[in-house]
């Protein structure tokens, strides 16, 4: 079996400019293949949406970045082929009304189907199905996560998953198609000191085994390249980008490219409404 092996990605004066204003801007970094990377900020401040437009998933207006050699967001399409989303609010999320086998069975079956090689599908069935329980073997293994642990075993309905387990479910799935650049949402949420540091470590051994990691989180470990987010009007320290506050939590895959001069959402109602504006376009 290969190795996944990482893309690195980097980032120059990367910013993205909303219909309700600067979402994050001025980003710059880089990181190597294998690299885990914490994206750490306040709730807010565009974590998310540099997230998902370091994956691919979002349309930036400002600057450019790229990851595993493909210019975004010009080659956005080819950077979703590599990359692959663990738990993000309102982009990937688990169901809860599904058992932890479904999941893995369901993941496992559009891997088989639409991201494999043409020459795969012809093998005989039986090897098909050897090979995608191998897959999700591996995904287990690596994610930390033994179903048979599971109060229910694999029967286990996602709502009565822990948060550490639902997190670790999210990163096997999302490692089920092999991906070279890992992106997981809030990290850290919800989770005791102890859980965190369990969180950490689980991204640290996808990251050593060769898949780059990219980690939104409100406070960073110490042993990870780090960069930062910031409300508006807050002075960066040193080599710090900054992201000015916007619509980071909800799903949005192309926000508008235009620029109109509207004040940024100051309420929660406020900031859905920027995103459902944005999405629209």
């Amino acid at each position: 079996m290969e190795s996944p092996h990482g893309a690195a990605v980097s980032a120059e004066d990367f910013g993205l400019e909303g219909p309700r204003g600067r979402v994050f801007q001025s980003v710059t970094f880089s990181a190597e293949p294998g690299e885990l990377v914490a994206i750490e900020g306040p709730s807010g401040s565009g974590r998310t949406c540099l997230l998902l437009a370091l994956t691919g998933r979002m349309r930036t207006t400002e600057g450019h970045a790229e990851t595993g050699g493909l210019r975004l967001p010009k080659q956005a399409a080819a950077v979703r082929r590599i990359a692959a989303l663990g738990p993000v609010p309102g982009v990937s999320e688990l169901d809860p009304a599904f058992t932890v086998a479904e999941h893995l069975g369901e993941r496992a079956l559009l891997q088989g189907r639409y991201g494999s090689p043409l020459r795969a599908l012809l093998r005989p069935r039986a090897e098909r199905r050897a090979a995608a329980e191998a897959r999700v073997d591996e995904a287990l293994e690596a994610a930390g996560l033994d179903p048979g642990t599971l109060p229910k075993s694999g029967r286990t309905s996602v709502r009565d998953l822990e948060r550490l387990e639902a997190l670790r479910l999210s990163v096997a799935l999302a490692l089920i198609g092999r991906p070279r650049l890992l992106a997981v949402d809030d990290t850290d949420l919800k989770l005791s000191d102890a859980e965190r540091e369990q969180a950490w470590a689980l991204l640290r051994s996808v990251a050593d085994a060769g898949t780059t990691v990219l980690a939104v989180c409100s406070e960073a470990p110490g042993n990870v390249q780090v960069v930062r987010t910031a409300p508006a009007g807050a002075e960066a320290g040193a080599g710090e980008p900054v992201a000015a506050p916007a619509d980071d939590e909800a799903d949005v895959r192309e926000p508008a490219t235009e620029k109109p001069a509207v004040e940024e959402p100051t309420t929660e109602e406020e900031t859905a409404d920027a995103f459902a504006e944005a999405r629209r376009a």
